[in-house]
């Protein structure tokens, strides 16, 4: 790993972890000597990275040059809050995590003062049931989607009957009990909807819909609305 990419996962490290953050668990997490922790700590210090700490103790993450600093309301703070928590608790594991990241930047950005009510924000999300374990690669998933690149799926609907579709994703809904992907489905000659974790495969094929992904998705929701 080149030393600047490692400097950058260091600095995400002491935004994520909870401080005072051990040198001997940032060597285990970036697959290097505690030596070489000591070493970059103070790379980054002399980088303008405010770190309190030392050996034997830890080290905490006070102000982060790379992030401006940022003012929010209480309620924008609470929002932002609550919805990077949301994500934490509904998303897929790879969303999850950017939510988590997303989360610690935000904080590292905040002025001393406002750090501590981001912390202890009063507002909480919850997901009490279990979603169905999804066996795609999600990220690839949403990446044709983004690229706006027509997929084949291997499918099995609510009765567990076997299809193979060439569909147009569109967009991605969280649902309380399962993550669905909007669409539309060139063997209907219409809008669908599947069920991610009943998509058993899919491959992307070398069509591309763009730019009609807005417009198509715009219409399937104002059909959904009114319903």
């Amino acid at each position: 790993m080149a030393r600047s990419d490692r400097l950058l996962q260091l600095m995400q490290c002491l935004r994520t972890f909870h401080p005072p953050v051990q040198a001997g668990s940032l060597a285990e997490e970036l697959g290097v000597s505690v030596r070489t922790i000591y070493r970059d700590i103070n790379a980054l210090r002399r980088s303008g990275a405010l770190i309190d700490g030392e050996a034997g103790y830890g080290y905490t993450l006070q102000e982060d040059p790379a992030l401006p600093p940022m003012m929010f309301s209480r309620d924008e703070m609470e929002a932002l809050v609550l919805g990077l928590r949301e994500v934490m608790q509904v998303a897929d594991p790879v969303l999850a995590k950017a939510a988590g990241n997303a989360q610690s930047k935000l904080r590292a950005s905040l002025p001393a003062h406002m750090r501590a009510e981001f912390e202890h924000a009063v507002l909480y999300a919850k997901r009490f049931a279990e979603r169905p374990v999804i066996t795609i690669d999600i990220e690839q998933l949403r990446d044709a989607t983004r690229q706006e690149i027509a997929i084949d799926i291997d499918y099995r609907d609510q009765t567990d009957a076997a299809t193979q579709r060439t569909i147009l994703p569109l967009a991605m809904v969280f649902y309380e009990k399962a993550l669905v992907l909007l669409a539309w489905c060139n063997l209907r000659n219409d809008f669908r909807s599947f069920r991610i974790d009943r998509i058993q495969a899919f491959t992307q094929t070398e069509h591309s819909f763009r730019p009609r992904r807005v417009a198509l998705l715009r219409e399937y929701l104002d059909q959904l609305n009114n319903c």
